[in-house]
């Protein structure tokens, strides 16, 4: 409130005499007057440019300036002082229509017992109208950040209302419900039935019961379900979180936020998906080492234990005392050689098929070796191109894209029914591309999501360990197509590089002189 000792007054008056007079009434009323006295439009102008004041008095009407033009000139520069008319003769209706345009009050000279309490009145009316009006700007401002927050929400922000008859309403909705649920906020907030119309039956049961139990217990309401939006063929799940307060004994109040989790639900579904297809691999691969494990177990107790118990048979009679022809010891010495290359030969085979030994030779020769050993068992035509006739790769990777392009071979003669296949092995910018396409009869979405496809999910996920990509396609009766394609680490040619890995697998880089006369005695001994 303006300090009642001091009051700054503009008075419009042409008589010096009406002016005193009016500030000794002010003086009996408590108010300590500063005031400047114009006559003219020229002076009010400037007095109401280069001083503050609480309040203007006026006459209705002087010789140059009216009460009319005092409003008006208070208008146009936009200040909010109030201007009460004093004035010697004018008529009532005059009265009512100065009133009308924005005087505050109007008293006559004759009788200035209301000038004290109209100029209180009229300055608590101000700094009632300045609170408002900052309380107005404070609000619309709140009201710009509420809606610039919600507009850019991932979601739906709302206030939702029951009553004790279980009557809802949508106090507010956000404009992201017309994307969320296909509704404009203000149809949701004058039909609020529309949104458990959306929830899948299935979910509606939940959602009914834990907004019961949320406002029974004023705990926060958390809700996830389904809902369909009518004319969309797809299914969104929707989280709904709210927090309730009582607004009275038989009402409810949440404030919330409805948000789209449709991508995360289905993102934990394939994670879960992922993580029951890596537990069946993984057993799956025990079992195939298991059985691995007791094939070459019973391969060494059946045919080199049993070679190797012949061996110490015939052996047996030449070591008693007896003499006996040297006919008979040429004999047995041919016998146990026979013998013995029979094991030698056993062991190859069985060290073969544990890791062969042409990988020493690089990648490219073992994928020419393995192609030919594959028609060779099969008689499936199997034509390898090679960009180049080396290509320098780490032992782990060199035997990861062996055994992918071992499992490739597997399932094509497993599956595919076809007679020729061809392979195409290049480097590209560090990159190792490995194609193995087939004209058999073309494998279906069917056939990869068999549960039991463990050859297509093995070749997958080694891709995926080495950071590789990992594609299959099939046209029916045209034939598959595998791609990988797998990044080559920094690697430091014709150098020799031996890592702990290599040690322990009993393979090491090789320099490239080394790695050439390896591949030519190879060649050779075809």
């Amino acid at each position: 409130m303006i300090n009642e000792e001091k009051l700054k007054i503009l008075m419009v008056e042409h008589s010096a005499e009406d002016a005193e007079h009016i500030i000794h009434i002010l003086a009996q009323g408590g108010f300590q007057s500063n005031y400047l006295r114009v006559t003219t439009t020229a002076a009010l102008n400037d007095a109401l440019l280069t001083r503050d004041w609480d309040i203007v008095l006026s006459d209705y009407a002087l010789p140059q300036l009216n009460a009319q033009n005092v409003l008006q000139i208070i208008r146009t520069q936009n200040l909010g002082i109030p201007l009460i008319i004093v004035s010697s003769h004018v008529n009532e209706e005059a009265a009512e229509h100065i009133m009308a345009l924005g005087a505050y009050d109007f008293l006559m000279k004759k009788n200035l017992a209301r000038l004290v309490p109209a100029i209180r009145r009229s300055l608590h009316e101000v700094e009632n109208y300045q609170r408002f009006i900052t309380a107005q700007a404070a609000l619309q401002k709140s009201e710009a950040l509420f809606q610039a927050i919600t507009s850019n929400l991932p979601g739906v922000v709302f206030q939702f209302l029951l009553i004790a008859n279980h009557k809802t309403s949508f106090h507010y909705v956000s404009d992201a419900s017309e994307t969320l649920l296909g509704l404009l906020p203000q149809k949701l907030m004058d039909n609020p039935e529309l949104f458990p119309e959306l929830i899948l039956p299935d979910d509606r049961e939940s959602y009914h019961q834990l907004m019961i139990t949320s406002a029974e217990q004023l705990s926060t309401w958390n809700w996830e379900g389904c809902i369909q939006v009518k004319g969309d063929s797809d299914i969104k799940w929707i989280s709904l979180r709210a927090t309730p307060r009582r607004v009275s004994d038989d009402a409810t109040l949440w404030d919330g936020i409805m948000i789209n989790i449709t991508r995360n639900k289905l993102a934990e579904r394939e994670i879960a998906r992922s993580r029951e297809q890596l537990a069946e691999l993984s057993s799956y691969l025990q079992k195939v080492k298991e059985q691995e494990r007791a094939r070459i177990a019973r391969e060494i107790h059946d045919d080199i234990g049993g070679t190797l118990t012949a061996i110490k048979c015939e052996l047996y009679p030449c070591m008693d005392a007896m003499l006996r022809k040297p006919e008979f010891y040429q004999q047995k010495a041919k016998s146990i050689e026979s013998l013995v290359d029979r094991v030698i030969d056993s062991t190859r085979r069985i060290s073969l098929d544990l890791r062969p030994g042409i990988l020493d030779c690089g990648i490219v020769a073992a994928v020419q070796w393995q192609a030919k050993e594959f028609s060779n068992r099969t008689g499936i035509a199997c034509k390898v191109s090679c960009g180049n006739d080396e290509i320098s790769l780490d032992s782990d990777l060199a035997i990861a894209i062996f055994r992918i392009f071992q499992e490739a071979l597997t399932n094509i003669s497993k599956h595919a029914h076809a007679d020729r296949i061809q392979v195409k092995l290049v480097e590209l910018d560090r990159l190792i591309l490995l194609e193995v396409i087939d004209n058999g009869r073309g494998i279906t979405n069917v056939d990869m999501e068999k549960p039991d496809s463990f050859g297509i999910r093995g070749m997958r996920e080694r891709c995926q360990q080495l950071k590789g990509n990992f594609h299959i396609s099939g046209d029916p009766e045209k034939g598959t197509k595998v791609t990988i394609l797998i990044p080559i680490g920094n690697l430091e040619q014709n150098s020799v590089h031996v890592t702990e890995t290599d040690l322990e697998g009993g393979v090491a880089k090789i320099p490239r002189s080394e790695y050439i006369m390896k591949k030519r005695k190879f060649r050779g001994s075809e």
